[in-house]
C-alpha cells in the first residue's frame, strides 16, 4: 500500500517549513522569515514509530487574496489536503489568532479529514497559552517549538493513530508497477496483461493520474499490476494533481517488487528514460525494460541488435538490464513480459550458499588480486550474503577504505558470470573486520 500522506497547512509565516524540515531529517523546505516562501509541495518519506508515511510541506494559505499568486499556492494546497489521510494545520503561538486561521480552520472541517491543531512558537510551555486556540474548533491544541524540536513527538504520535493498517497483501502476489514517460503505452500493456479495458487509454499524454493496483491471475499465479502516471521532466511538471501522481509513481517504485520499464522503441531511449531506469536501479529493484510500439519500427535482420546496443551504451551504469520488444496494441509477444518478470524476481531472491560463496571470491582474488594503495593491500577474510531482493553480499576486509570501485566492480562480474543475477542489481558491502584477524584469502 502507498504511504499515508501527512499534509502541513496554515496562512504564510507560522513555521510550517521548518516542522516539515525537522520531521524529514534534513534541510528540504527554503524558510525564511517572510511570507510566500514555499510555493509548491515538497514532500519526503518519514518513519514514526514503526510507521512510514509521506510528509508533504504546502505554500500559505490566504483564502481571501485576488493576487494570482497566492491562489496558485492556494489551489496546490487543495491539492494536498485532498489526498492526505491526516492534516496537521499549524498557526503561530506567538500572536493572537487571525481572521486568516479562522477561514482556514473552517476550510479543514469541511474536509471530513482529522486535522490536528499544531501552535508553533511555544518555547516555554503553560497549559493558559493553549487556551484561545480551542475556539477554532478542532479539538485539542499541540504546543511545539519547532524551531527547537520541541513536542512534534507528541504531534507525530497523534498523526499515525490515524493510520490504519490498510489490507493485508497476499505475500503470493507478485507486485509488478509499469512505469515510464507519459504516453509510452503504459497503460496500453495493463490493458493487455489484465485482458479487459481497466485503465483509460487515449493517446493523450498523462491520462492515468494516479497508481492503480488491480489484482489478478494468469497461468495460476497471481500478481498486483500498478499503472502509474507517466513521468515527465521535472521543469515539465507545473499541473498540481500532475505533481502528485509522480509522486505516487515514484512510491509505487519503492513498494514493488519487479518494476516494467516502458519505452516508446518509435521515439528511442531518451534522456528521461534514463533517469526513470536509473532511479529503479539505485531503489534495487528488478526490472525489464520494455520496448513498446514495436509494431511501429520498419525492421529488418539486425533491428533489434543496433537496439540492443543502444540500450547497452546508454544503460552502463546497469549492465544486467533485460529488455523485451513487444506492441501492447497488437498483443505481439506481450505474454513474454510476465514470464521476464519472473525470471528477474526469481533472480533478485537468489541466495548463494556461505560455503560456495566464499570458494568463489578465494579463486576470484588469486585469479585477480586488488591493487597495492600506499603500501596497503586489500585483504578480504570473509564473505556472506545477509539478504535478497536485491542479492546484497558483504566482505569483510582489513581496511573498507582500500577497497576501489574497479575491483568492486570486478567482483560484481564475478558474482554475475557464476549465478543468473540477471534483470536485478546486486550490492557488494564493505565492512572492516581489524588488522590482527586471521585471513582466509
Amino acid at each position: 500500500m502507498a504511504n499515508p500522506l501527512v499534509a502541513i497547512v496554515g496562512r504564510p509565516n507560522v513555521g510550517k517549513s521548518t516542522l516539515f524540515n525537522k520531521i524529514a531529517g534534513r534541510k528540504i523546505s527554503i524558510t525564511e522569515n517572510r511570507p510566500g516562501v514555499t510555493r509548491d509541495r515538497l514532500y519526503a518519506d518519514a518513519v514514526w514509530r514503526g510507521k512510514k508515511f509521506t510528509i508533504v510541506d504546502t505554500g500559505g494559505i490566504e483564502l481571501n487574496s485576488e493576487d494570482t499568486m497566492w491562489k496558485e499556492i492556494l489551489r496546490q494546497a487543495d491539492t494536498a489536503i485532498d489526498m492526505a489521510q491526516v492534516i496537521l494545520l499549524m498557526v503561530d503561538g506567538k500572536e493572537e489568532l487571525t481572521a486568516s486561521d479562522y477561514d482556514v480552520a473552517e476550510k479543514l472541517r469541511r474536509s471530513k479529514k482529522p486535522v490536528i491543531l499544531v501552535v508553533n512558537k511555544v518555547d516555554n510551555f503553560s497549559p493558559d497559552k493553549l487556551f484561545e486556540y480551542y475556539a477554532l474548533g478542532l479539538g485539542e491544541p499541540f504546543a511545539v517549538s519547532a524551531e527547537h524540536s520541541q513536542g512534534i513527538g507528541d504531534v507525530l504520535d497523534e498523526a499515525v493513530s490515524y493510520f490504519d493498517g490498510g489490507e493485508e497483501e497476499d505475500p503470493d502476489r507478485l507486485k509488478i508497477a509499469v512505469v515510464g514517460k507519459p504516453n509510452a503505452g503504459k497503460s496500453s500493456l495493463v490493458n493487455r496483461l489484465l485482458g479487459f479495458e481497466r485503465s483509460i487509454v487515449t493517446n493523450i499524454a498523462g491520462t492515468t493520474r494516479d497508481a492503480i493496483d488491480t489484482p489478478f491471475e494468469c497461468d495460476g499465479k497471481k500478481y498486483m499490476i500498478i499503472d502509474t502516471a507517466g513521468i515527465r521532466k521535472k521543469r515539465s511538471v507545473s499541473d498540481d494533481v500532475e505533481y502528485y501522481s509522480v509522486l505516487r509513481a515514484f512510491d509505487a517504485v519503492r513498494r514493488a517488487d519487479v518494476c516494467l520499464l516502458v519505452v516508446d522503441a518509435a521515439e528511442g531511449l531518451t534522456e528521461q528514460d534514463v533517469k526513470i531506469i536509473g532511479y529503479v536501479h539505485e531503489q534495487g529493484k528488478p526490472s525489464v525494460i520494455v520496448m513498446n510500439k514495436w509494431d511501429l519500427i520498419e525492421k529488418d535482420t539486425n533491428t533489434i541488435n543496433k537496439f540492443e546496443q543502444k540500450l547497452k551504451a546508454d544503460l552502463s551504469f546497469m549492465d544486467y538490464y533485460q529488455s523485451v520488444y513487444i506492441s501492447a496494441k497488437t498483443g505481439q509477444r506481450a505474454e513474454k513480459v510476465l514470464l521476464m518478470a519472473q525470471k528477474v524476481f526469481a533472480n533478485a531472491n537468489r541466495r548463494v550458499s556461505t560455503g560456495t560463496l566464499n570458494d568463489l571470491i578465494l579463486d576470484a582474488v588469486r585469479t585477480n588480486e586488488p591493487a597495492s594503495v600506499n603500501g596497503k593491500r586489500l585483504r578480504i577474510y570473509y564473505c556472506s550474503q545477509p539478504s535478497v531482493c536485491p542479492p546484497t553480499f558483504v566482505l569483510f576486509v582489513n581496511d573498507e577504505a582500500l577497497m576501489h570501485f574497479s575491483y568492486r566492480r570486478y567482483l560484481e562480474n564475478v558474482l554475475r558470470r557464476s549465478f543468473d543475477f540477471s534483470g536485478t542489481p546486486i550490492r557488494i558491502v564493505t565492512r572492516n573486520r581489524g588488522e590482527n584477524e586471521t585471513g582466509m584469502m
